[in-house]
């Protein structure tokens, strides 16, 4: 399967799970209660620097290396960062059983930062990662 078909999917498919996760609740008996404390926030931070090193990749190889690496970043950052302010209002304003938390959306944000962090430590510099088209 060629690169740009991969990432394409991989990121459409984590961006609807994350969406899905965010919107649906997850209350019932069928629920295991793990008590750690702050876990949602563990797994917003992954959800979005997930969601931006994927993005990443779907815009480099969607554009085939037209976009600069660093605009692409950028933009997913940006993109991720405005997705989950979205997911919070939505998860404040169209949920019964979820609610808008800033402290995820801080997570979301912390996330979004550190996945365009890593992508830019790893594909820029004297010993980066060669991306080929």
């Amino acid at each position: 399967m060629p690169k740009r078909i991969f990432f394409t999917i991989a990121f459409i498919s984590w961006m609807v799970f994350v969406t899905f996760s965010s919107l649906y609740s997850f209350q019932g008996p069928h629920v295991s209660r793990f008590n750690i404390p702050h876990a949602d926030k563990i797994v917003h931070f992954v959800f979005y620097f997930v969601a931006c090193i994927l993005g990443t990749f779907f815009l480099r190889e969607r554009t085939k290396g037209n976009l600069p690496f660093k605009k692409a970043v950028v933009i997913m950052i940006l993109g991720t960062i405005f997705f989950g302010i979205l997911m919070e209002v939505l998860q404040y304003s169209m949920t019964v059983t979820r609610t808008g938390d800033l402290l995820d959306g801080l997570a979301n944000t912390t996330g979004s930062f550190c996945g365009g962090i890593l992508m830019k430590f790893y594909f820029s510099g004297k010993r980066r990662l060669k991306w080929e088209f």
